[in-house]
């Protein structure tokens, strides 16, 4: 009983701390990112947040390797180097993109031959940015599914579910752009993806989102970027290997070119099928 209370003790001065230090910065600059990260903090605090650190851990190199196989590495290139945070470097980080270009923003999306979501690839600027959420915008969640989404649900060890709608192209990066399908359900630009690949954005767990919240930063401060992601399959299998994602802004301050492979610390795959099976590490 004496723990409990002394927890929430620790949790209500942790809450008075953030609404504080939050009020504060949102006062001085109008930023959120002070109050998003109180909040982790608060929870972190409050002795809530116990799977958090578990589930953000990337992959280890070895399971990332596993999908490195030489129809993969022929599709992405020689130079290729583990980051230490679950992706690779691809051609030391130098993208082959060009973004001396003259043209209103744009976004399309290119399946491959067997009709795979395969290629998004977008000029972009701070006009095609979307702030407000799916629902606002109706281009909320379906019922429809990609290939190999075979879905699996109350995992343990890290993220509880294997899947999400992968995405080629972001909605937060095109939203903005008239007549462009951000929805959920677009087959073009929508694959089978891990948790882990699509929703891990720190720097120790560089999975999709940490790479297009570069992207992000830079629209936001005015920058013009060419931006590519291309799913990277094995032979015939429906489920991709991972996304060969390249950024490149006008004025060469932002420049990437990372494979984040289709992995997640607590599965393993059946690329063939989508089959999932839990691991328990």
């Amino acid at each position: 009983m004496y723990r409990i209370k002394k927890r929430l003790w620790q949790t209500i001065l942790a809450l008075g701390l953030v609404l504080l230090f939050g009020g504060f910065i949102n006062q001085s600059n109008g930023s959120n990112t002070a109050w998003a990260q109180g909040i982790q903090r608060l929870v972190s605090w409050g002795g809530n947040y116990h799977s958090g650190s578990q589930q953000s851990l990337p992959p280890t190199k070895e399971q990332a390797e596993s999908v490195l196989t030489p129809a993969v590495r022929q599709q992405l290139g020689d130079s290729i180097s583990w980051n230490g945070s679950g992706a690779f470097i691809v051609n030391n980080n130098r993208p082959q993109l060009n973004a001396n270009i003259s043209s209103a923003p744009y976004a399309v999306n290119l399946r491959d031959q067997q009709g795979r979501a395969w290629r998004g690839d977008a000029w972009l600027n701070r006009t095609t940015r979307q702030y407000r959420n799916r629902n606002e915008t109706g281009n909320g969640a379906t019922s429809w599914r990609p290939a190999g989404f075979l879905q699996a649900s109350n995992l343990t060890g890290g993220y509880r579910h294997a899947y999400d709608r992968g995405h080629l192209l972001g909605y937060a990066l095109v939203g903005g752009i008239n007549r462009f399908d951000a929805s959920e359900s677009n087959p073009a630009n929508i694959a089978t993806q891990t948790a882990w690949a699509n929703e891990a954005r720190s720097s120790t767990s560089t999975g999709q989102n940490y790479y297009e919240g570069l992207v992000r930063k830079a629209l936001d401060r005015g920058k013009q970027v060419r931006y590519r992601v291309t799913d990277i399959y094995n032979g015939n299998d429906v489920v991709p290997a991972g996304a060969h994602i390249e950024a490149l802004s006008s004025d060469g301050s932002l420049s990437f070119n990372v494979f984040v492979p289709n992995v997640q610390r607590n599965i393993k795959i059946n690329y063939a099928t989508g089959a999932v099976t839990q691991l328990n590490n």
